[in-house]
């Protein structure tokens, strides 16, 4: 989309990041993507394995990486219950 980026990645902390570069304040940046709708090629691999696809389901049911990439087992079964 001809966007400016600023890559960071940390080989000996295996960490990284990548930021938008934009003017103004990084509160900007945020409204910018907050109203960017994803590329429309963007989808989950078909070939994914099947436990790396339960992994996902799981983490994202447990609040995603943000949520601390662990378990909630509370959630996790709310939401089998809620299926009937």
């Amino acid at each position: 989309d001809g966007d400016t980026i600023h890559i960071i990645v940390d080989r000996a902390n295996l960490s990284g990041s990548i930021d938008l570069v934009v003017e103004g304040d990084a509160g900007r940046g945020a409204q910018l993507l907050a109203i960017r709708p994803p590329h429309p090629d963007l989808q989950p691999n078909p070939d994914l394995p099947d436990d790396t696809r339960l992994w996902a389901a799981l983490q994202n049911l447990s609040g995603g990486t943000w949520g601390g990439c662990v378990y909630d087992v509370d959630a996790i079964v709310e939401a089998l219950n809620s299926m009937g």
